[in-house]
Protein backbone atom coordinates (compact mmCIF):
# COMPACT_ATOMS: atom_id res chain seq x y z
CA UNK A 1 0.00 0.00 0.00
CA UNK A 2 2.67 2.42 0.63
CA UNK A 3 4.40 1.48 -2.57
CA UNK A 4 1.24 2.63 -3.90
CA UNK A 5 0.77 5.98 -2.48
CA UNK A 6 4.69 6.20 -3.28
CA UNK A 7 3.46 5.79 -7.56
CA UNK A 8 0.69 8.21 -6.90
CA UNK A 9 3.10 10.56 -5.83
CA UNK A 10 5.61 10.57 -8.73
CA UNK A 11 2.74 10.62 -11.40
CA UNK A 12 1.37 13.20 -10.12
CA UNK A 13 4.81 14.95 -10.27
CA UNK A 14 5.14 14.44 -14.25
CA UNK A 15 7.97 12.43 -13.62
CA UNK A 16 7.44 8.99 -14.58
CA UNK A 17 8.59 5.97 -11.84
CA UNK A 18 11.93 4.47 -13.21
CA UNK A 19 12.86 7.95 -14.05
CA UNK A 20 12.93 9.27 -10.94
CA UNK A 21 15.21 5.99 -9.73
CA UNK A 22 17.42 6.92 -12.69
CA UNK A 23 18.09 10.44 -11.87
CA UNK A 24 18.96 9.35 -8.00
CA UNK A 25 21.54 7.22 -9.32
CA UNK A 26 23.27 9.92 -11.95
CA UNK A 27 23.16 12.40 -9.56
CA UNK A 28 25.02 9.68 -6.95
CA UNK A 29 27.32 8.63 -9.70
CA UNK A 30 28.01 12.35 -10.75
CA UNK A 31 29.06 13.20 -6.52
CA UNK A 32 31.10 9.99 -6.64
CA UNK A 33 32.97 11.35 -9.81
CA UNK A 34 33.59 14.72 -8.87
CA UNK A 35 34.95 13.46 -5.17
CA UNK A 36 37.53 11.40 -7.10
CA UNK A 37 38.32 14.36 -9.34
CA UNK A 38 38.66 16.23 -6.51
CA UNK A 39 41.18 14.40 -4.44
CA UNK A 40 43.17 13.67 -7.86
CA UNK A 41 43.88 17.27 -8.19
CA UNK A 42 43.93 18.46 -4.91
CA UNK A 43 43.13 21.79 -3.13
CA UNK A 44 46.35 24.08 -3.71
CA UNK A 45 45.68 26.13 -0.62
CA UNK A 46 45.55 22.63 1.84
CA UNK A 47 48.85 21.22 -0.29
CA UNK A 48 50.29 24.74 0.60
CA UNK A 49 49.35 24.65 3.98
CA UNK A 50 51.01 21.26 4.88
CA UNK A 51 53.64 21.67 2.99
CA UNK A 52 57.46 21.90 4.75
CA UNK A 53 59.08 25.78 4.50
CA UNK A 54 62.20 25.52 3.95
CA UNK A 55 64.45 27.40 5.68
CA UNK A 56 66.33 30.27 4.56
CA UNK A 57 70.08 30.95 5.28
CA UNK A 58 69.86 34.45 6.30
CA UNK A 59 73.69 35.83 8.35
CA UNK A 60 72.71 37.80 10.83
CA UNK A 61 75.60 39.68 12.62
CA UNK A 62 75.43 39.28 16.27
CA UNK A 63 76.47 42.70 18.08
CA UNK A 64 79.54 42.26 19.92
CA UNK A 65 79.42 43.29 23.98
CA UNK A 66 82.30 44.07 26.04
CA UNK A 67 81.90 44.12 29.53
CA UNK A 68 82.27 46.96 31.53
CA UNK A 69 83.99 46.83 34.92
CA UNK A 70 82.64 49.33 37.74
CA UNK A 71 85.28 49.94 40.16
CA UNK A 72 84.60 50.61 43.64
CA UNK A 73 86.36 53.60 44.00
CA UNK A 74 84.13 55.14 41.35
CA UNK A 75 81.36 54.82 43.38
CA UNK A 76 81.08 57.66 45.66
CA UNK A 77 81.49 57.03 49.84
CA UNK A 78 77.90 57.98 50.17
CA UNK A 79 75.90 56.37 47.72
CA UNK A 80 78.06 53.05 48.70
CA UNK A 81 76.94 53.51 52.75
CA UNK A 82 73.36 54.21 51.62
CA UNK A 83 73.52 50.86 49.86
CA UNK A 84 75.13 48.44 52.39
CA UNK A 85 72.79 50.19 55.06
CA UNK A 86 69.91 49.57 52.88
CA UNK A 87 71.06 46.04 52.26
CA UNK A 88 71.31 45.85 56.22
CA UNK A 89 68.07 47.02 56.59
CA UNK A 90 66.58 44.84 54.69
CA UNK A 91 68.52 41.74 55.88
CA UNK A 92 67.41 42.35 59.32
CA UNK A 93 63.75 42.89 58.54
CA UNK A 94 64.07 39.49 56.64
CA UNK A 95 65.30 37.89 60.06
CA UNK A 96 62.53 39.82 62.01
CA UNK A 97 59.60 38.24 59.40
CA UNK A 98 62.09 34.57 59.81
CA UNK A 99 61.35 34.83 63.83
CA UNK A 100 58.32 33.28 63.70
CA UNK A 101 57.46 29.31 64.38
CA UNK A 102 56.74 28.76 60.74
CA UNK A 103 60.31 29.62 59.91
CA UNK A 104 62.90 27.18 59.49
CA UNK A 105 65.94 27.64 61.66
CA UNK A 106 68.59 27.53 58.98
CA UNK A 107 66.67 31.07 56.99
CA UNK A 108 67.04 32.38 60.81
CA UNK A 109 71.01 32.00 60.54
CA UNK A 110 71.51 32.65 56.73
CA UNK A 111 69.01 36.11 57.57
CA UNK A 112 71.41 37.03 60.87
CA UNK A 113 74.64 36.33 58.81
CA UNK A 114 73.57 38.82 55.85
CA UNK A 115 72.70 41.58 58.38
CA UNK A 116 76.10 41.23 60.66
CA UNK A 117 77.94 41.06 56.79
CA UNK A 118 76.38 43.76 55.15
CA UNK A 119 77.30 45.70 58.40
CA UNK A 120 80.46 45.00 58.53
CA UNK A 121 80.61 46.49 54.98
CA UNK A 122 79.25 49.93 56.41
CA UNK A 123 81.94 49.57 58.98
CA UNK A 124 85.44 50.84 57.29
CA UNK A 125 83.14 53.87 55.80
CA UNK A 126 83.10 55.33 59.25
CA UNK A 127 85.50 57.59 61.39
CA UNK A 128 87.26 55.97 64.42
CA UNK A 129 84.65 57.32 67.20
CA UNK A 130 81.67 55.96 64.71
CA UNK A 131 83.34 52.39 64.41
CA UNK A 132 83.16 52.22 68.02
CA UNK A 133 79.61 52.73 68.46
CA UNK A 134 79.40 50.87 65.66
CA UNK A 135 81.12 47.82 67.43
CA UNK A 136 78.65 47.88 70.29
CA UNK A 137 75.98 46.85 68.21
CA UNK A 138 78.06 44.51 66.67
CA UNK A 139 79.02 42.53 69.59
CA UNK A 140 75.10 42.78 70.44
CA UNK A 141 74.18 41.23 66.79
CA UNK A 142 77.25 38.34 67.56
CA UNK A 143 74.91 37.81 70.81
CA UNK A 144 71.96 37.46 69.06
CA UNK A 145 73.55 35.16 66.43
CA UNK A 146 74.77 32.89 69.17
CA UNK A 147 71.27 32.54 70.69
CA UNK A 148 69.59 31.83 67.72
CA UNK A 149 72.35 29.19 66.39
CA UNK A 150 71.37 27.23 69.87
CA UNK A 151 67.74 27.88 69.77
CA UNK A 152 67.50 24.93 66.78
CA UNK A 153 63.87 24.22 68.24
CA UNK A 154 62.66 27.62 68.21
CA UNK A 155 61.72 27.90 72.18
CA UNK A 156 62.62 31.31 72.71
CA UNK A 157 61.62 33.24 69.27
CA UNK A 158 59.37 35.90 70.70
CA UNK A 159 62.47 36.92 72.94
CA UNK A 160 64.79 37.08 69.65
CA UNK A 161 62.22 38.67 67.81
CA UNK A 162 62.20 41.70 70.25
CA UNK A 163 66.06 42.05 70.69
CA UNK A 164 66.36 42.16 66.47
CA UNK A 165 63.57 45.05 66.67
CA UNK A 166 65.49 46.44 69.02
CA UNK A 167 68.63 46.58 67.47
CA UNK A 168 66.93 47.88 64.46
CA UNK A 169 65.58 50.69 65.84
CA UNK A 170 68.73 51.35 67.38
CA UNK A 171 71.16 51.53 64.61
CA UNK A 172 68.54 53.44 62.28
CA UNK A 173 68.55 56.13 65.02
CA UNK A 174 72.02 56.10 65.35
CA UNK A 175 73.54 55.25 61.71
CA UNK A 176 70.79 56.32 59.59
CA UNK A 177 72.56 58.44 56.90
CA UNK A 178 71.61 61.62 57.83
CA UNK A 179 73.06 61.27 61.34
CA UNK A 180 76.65 60.06 59.39
CA UNK A 181 76.94 62.25 56.77
CA UNK A 182 79.41 64.38 58.93
CA UNK A 183 80.85 61.17 60.20
CA UNK A 184 82.29 59.55 56.24
CA UNK A 185 85.30 59.34 55.26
Amino acid sequence: MKNHRLRGLSCLSGIPPQAGKLKITQMIFLFSVFCFLASLIGCEAFVRKFTRKSKKTEIKELPVLVPQEYLLADIPIEKRYRQYFLFWKTWQDELIAALNPTASHKRRKDCIKQAISNLEEVRPFLFEEKQKELDFYFKKLYSLEKKIKQDIYGRKLAIHKNRAESLKRNILRDFSYPNVKNHLR
